[in-house]
C-alpha cells in the first residue's frame, strides 16, 4: 500500500476534528469521504478504517508515541499515524512527518503496554474500573476486547415489501454477498463491507441497517397486527419501523421523542419503507404522556444509556463519556421508567431496553422500578443480557414486564 498525501491529510484533519473539536466520528468520516470524487473504493475504505482505527486505539497509540497532553497538535496526530502504520506493517514514506520514527521502539513499547488492560484495550482508567466493578474481571476483559472489534454490518429485511430470501438474491445480483443469521428472523449479515445505502433496493425501502441485537427488542414485545403500541423514546426509529413490520402496517404505533428533528428523520424512513401506521408526537409537556395513561397494548422504553454496549460502532464514545454522565443517566432511566410505564394498559406488556452492558443501567433499574408505586402493578416476565463477546454483535439488555392492574 502506497500512502497518498491528500488521503493522509484527510485522515489527519478528521482526527483533529474528532479529538480536539469533540465532533462525532461517524459524521466526520461521512464528511471526509466526500472530499475527493476521484477516490476509488479502496481509497475510501482506507480513509474510513484508518480514522476509526486511530480513534479506537487513541490511548495506546498516544502512549507509544509519548504524547503527554491534549488537545493534540498536528505533529502529535502525525506521530500517532506513524505508530498506527508501523503496527499495521506499512513501510512509511519518505515524508518530513515521519522523520526519525523509531520503528523498533514502537513495536517493543506495544508489546510492553499490551500487558496492561487499560492500554491493551485503550480505555480510560475510570471505565476499566467501572467495568470490573459491575461485570467482574473475567467477563469485563472478554467484553471490552469484543467491543474493540469493528462492528459487523447487519441488514433488517423490510417484510412489508419483501422476504429475507428475496432480499438476499437481489443483493447477490449487485455482487453484495450476505449470510443468513438463523436466530434473527429478518437479519442478513454482509460478508464484506459495501455501501448499501447507494443501492436502489435501499432507496426503495427493502431493508434498513440495524444490528442483530437491536432486532431482538421488537420480537420480545410479542406484537400483533391491530394493536396500539407506544415507542416512548423512538429517536430516528429503527425499532419503530421493525415493530410496524411485525404489525403488518395494521393498528397504530405512537412514536414519541423529546426531539422533533429525530421524528422528522423517522418520517422520511417510514415513507421509504412504505409504512403508514405511525403517529408522531413530540414530548414537549408531561400532558403528552398523561393523555396516554392506560391506553397501550405494548410499550417500548428504549432508554437513554451510556452506550457501553455499542463501543465497537462508536469508538469515540470511549473518550467522550464521563463517569458523571453515567451517574446522571441512571437517574434519567429511573425517571423514564416511572413516567412512561403508566401508558401500558392492564394486561399489556412493557419492554425496557438499553444498549449498555452495565447491570446498574439494566437489571438493577428494573428491580428498583418493581418496588415503586407504579412498579408494584407490574410483574417481571424475563430478560436478556446480550454481551458482545458471546453474541458477536452489540451489547444489549431487554426486560419484559406485564401490567396486572
Amino acid at each position: 500500500m502506497r500512502f497518498h498525501r491528500n488521503i493522509s491529510f484527510a485522515v489527519i484533519d478528521a482526527l483533529m476534528a474528532i479529538f480536539n473539536e469533540g465532533e462525532y466520528a461517524d459524521k466526520v468520516v461521512a464528511r471526509a469521504l466526500k472530499l475527493d470524487k476521484r477516490w476509488g473504493s479502496s481509497d475510501r475504505k482506507f480513509v474510513a478504517e484508518t480514522i476509526y482505527d486511530i480513534v479506537r486505539w487513541k490511548r495506546l497509540y498516544a502512549e507509544i508515541a509519548e504524547i503527554k497532553k491534549e488537545p493534540f497538535d498536528r505533529d502529535s496526530i502525525w506521530r500517532m499515524f506513524a505508530v498506527w502504520a508501523t503496527l499495521k506493517g506499512y513501510t512509511l514514506p519518505d515524508w518530513k512527518y515521519f522523520e526519525g520514527t523509531p520503528v523498533r521502539r514502537i513495536k517493543g513499547k506495544f508489546d510492553e503496554l499490551s500487558k496492561d488492560r487499560k492500554f491493551k484495550e485503550s480505555i480510560p482508567d475510570w471505565m476499566d474500573e467501572m467495568g470490573v466493578k459491575e461485570l467482574g474481571e473475567t467477563i469485563w476483559s472478554k467484553e471490552i476486547t469484543a467491543q474493540n472489534e469493528p462492528a459487523k454490518v447487519i441488514l433488517r429485511t423490510n417484510t412489508i415489501k419483501t422476504t429475507k430470501e428475496a432480499l438476499k438474491q437481489e443483493l447477490l445480483q449487485l455482487d453484495i454477498h450476505t449470510k443468513v443469521l438463523p436466530d434473527y428472523p429478518e437479519a442478513l449479515e454482509l460478508e464484506e463491507r459495501a455501501n448499501v445505502f447507494m443501492t436502489d433496493i435501499f432507496k426503495n425501502g427493502l431493508f434498513e441497517v440495524q444490528d442483530a441485537s437491536s432486532q431482538m427488542v421488537a420480537h420480545m414485545l410479542d406484537i400483533q397486527p391491530g394493536m396500539r403500541v407506544v415507542d416512548t423514546c423512538a429517536g430516528a426509529g429503527g425499532k419503530t419501523l421493525h415493530m410496524a413490520c411485525l404489525m403488518q402496517n395494521k393498528g397504530q404505533i405512537i412514536a414519541m421523542d423529546l426531539y422533533e428533528s429525530k421524528l422528522k428523520q423517522l418520517k422520511i424512513r417510514a415513507k421509504r419503507n412504505g409504512i403508514h401506521n405511525i403517529e408522531y408526537r413530540v414530548i414537549d409537556t408531561t400532558k403528552v404522556i398523561k393523555k396516554l395513561h392506560g391506553q397501550a397494548d405494548r410499550v417500548l422504553i428504549d432508554a437513554p444509556c451510556s452506550g457501553l454496549g455499542v463501543l465497537k460502532r462508536n469508538p469515540d464514545a470511549k473518550w467522550k463519556l464521563k463517569p458523571e454522565f453515567i451517574d446522571n443517566i441512571r437517574k434519567v432511566q429511573a425517571e423514564v421508567l416511572e413516567s412512561y410505564a403508566p401508558i401500558v394498559k392492564p394486561g399489556g406488556k412493557l419492554v425496557y431496553a438499553t444498549c449498555s452492558v452495565l447491570p446498574s443501567e439494566n437489571q438493577e433499574q428494573v428491580e428498583k422500578f418493581l418496588t415503586t408505586a407504579i412498579g408494584k402493578n407490574f410483574t417481571f416476565v424475563q430478560d436478556k443480557k446480550v454481551l458482545a463477546h458471546q453474541s458477536g454483535y452489540d451489547g444489549f439488555y431487554m426486560a419484559l414486564l406485564t401490567r396486572n392492574k
